[in-house]
């Protein structure tokens, strides 16, 4: 038996799940893209601060990135620009499997430049860190759930796509069986 292409109008999801899996993704896109433009808006904004106050085994390396003007410079920008156009793929619904990927790795990377972790402590309070788990840890899996199901292509611009690459009607098992 092959596999049957996915057909985003024959959803395997109740209409409650599919709106809930959307929501938690859209909902993430916007806290990116909010991010990402109030980083923008900012002239002032740096990431330095964060960098070197980093804790744990990479801190080193981002120590290194604060460390030349330049350097800083390119990670404020692709810092400020990955968080909006990232936020607006999400919520759009369109890339949104490579989306989720670069916005769970953007989340590693922020979890292990302050990891919530026993006995580091910052200059700065964190904000929703207890001890292991903390707001970037949990966005990232609910990231990874997001990855697992077809989201965009149940709402979002990749349903259209979806549409553009296959304008026939899927095969069913059924009919494979028995045709």
């Amino acid at each position: 038996m092959s596999k049957v292409p996915y057909d985003p109008l024959s959803s395997p999801y109740s209409k409650l799940q599919a709106v809930a899996l959307v929501a938690m993704r859209f909902v993430i896109g916007w806290h990116f893209f909010y991010e990402g433009l109030s980083k923008i808006m900012n002239p002032y904004w740096t990431s330095a601060g964060y960098l070197s106050a980093s804790r744990g085994f990479a801190s080193g390396w981002f120590e290194w990135l604060v460390s030349d003007p330049g350097r800083l410079a390119l990670v404020d920008g692709l810092n400020k620009w990955g968080l909006l156009i990232l936020g607006l793929l999400l919520m759009l619904g369109l890339f949104t499997r490579t989306a989720t990927v670069l916005a769970i790795v953007l989340l590693a990377l922020y979890y292990i430049a302050a990891p919530p972790w026993v006995g580091f402590e910052y200059a700065i309070p964190q904000e929703g860190a207890y001890v292991i788990v903390n707001k970037n840890l949990v966005e990232l899996l609910a990231l990874f759930v997001t990855l697992l199901f077809p989201t965009g292509r149940l709402i979002g611009l990749d349903r259209l796509i979806w549409w553009m690459r296959n304008p026939e009607p899927p095969v069913t098992v059924v009919a494979e069986q028995y045709g």
